[in-house]
């Protein structure tokens, strides 16, 4: 079995190839570049190193959402792309529990958090079994301040990593209760590899769609679109009383 994965849910682009459970190449750039520029060189760059043949993947792996509205448009258009071309399925994993996948067999409760802007942050909650990853809570969106009331009622030991940790750490530090640790440099962003890794359980599993059938999870309605509803809700007030 061979996946390719992609990552573009934040500034992080990330590419990875796993073959029968082995990673054969993984390309992770952090910097100030669009994704547009990035992800094809990027795979191009590999399928060369590695002599790559693109018909002999089994199916493309993607991080669905949430994250960066942008960065998931041009992620899912890419896999959409290649799963339409070579007529392969699309694994659909959410963004935030392949994040939580870095920390694969952790005795820590494992906290992804992506800063969605507007003092919230694009998160979930898991830990291990064993090797077995489970969820308390789904990802979602949700206030820093509820997010650490419901940690400190698990009471355990958390472990933090994503572009989030930065952004609210001195929150978290002055707020939360419970003892917390943050994520080393190689392991508190997102990685393809987690993504390819955890992808393969869902293609086992039968977790896959038709690249036709792909769509990005956003958890939330863009800026745009949130000011246009702000502006038709005042424009039907304004007909109330006119």
């Amino acid at each position: 079995m061979r996946i390719l994965a992609i990552d573009s849910s934040s500034l992080v682009a990330s590419v990875a190839v796993v073959t029968d459970d082995i990673l054969t190449a993984e390309y992770t750039i952090n910097f100030k570049k669009t994704h547009s520029q990035t992800l094809l060189p990027m795979i191009d760059e590999i399928s060369k190193m590695i002599e790559l043949d693109m018909e002999t993947i089994d199916a493309i792996a993607i991080t669905g959402g949430p994250g960066s509205f942008t960065g998931l448009r041009i992620g899912s258009a890419t896999a959409k792309g290649f799963g339409l071309a070579l007529n392969k399925p699309i694994i659909n994993v959410p963004t935030i529990d392949a994040m939580a996948y870095n920390f694969y067999s952790s005795n820590y409760i494992i906290c992804p958090i992506m800063d969605a802007r507007r003092q919230q942050v694009y998160t979930g909650i898991y830990y291990f079994e064993q090797t077995h990853m489970k969820i308390l809570k789904e990802q979602c969106a949700i206030s820093v301040e509820d997010l650490i009331d419901e940690l400190d009622k698990i009471g355990k030991t958390v472990m933090f990593l994503g572009d989030g940790v930065p952004a609210y750490r001195e929150i978290i530090d002055e707020k939360m209760k419970t003892e917390h640790l943050y994520a080393p440099c190689h392991m508190s962003r997102q990685r393809a590899s987690s993504l390819a890794a955890l992808a393969q359980i869902y293609y086992k599993n039968g977790k896959i769609e038709e690249a036709s059938e792909h769509r990005p999870d956003y958890l939330r309605l863009s800026q745009a679109e949130r000011e246009m509803l702000e502006k038709q809700k005042k424009e039907e007030k304004i007909k109330q009383f006119s």
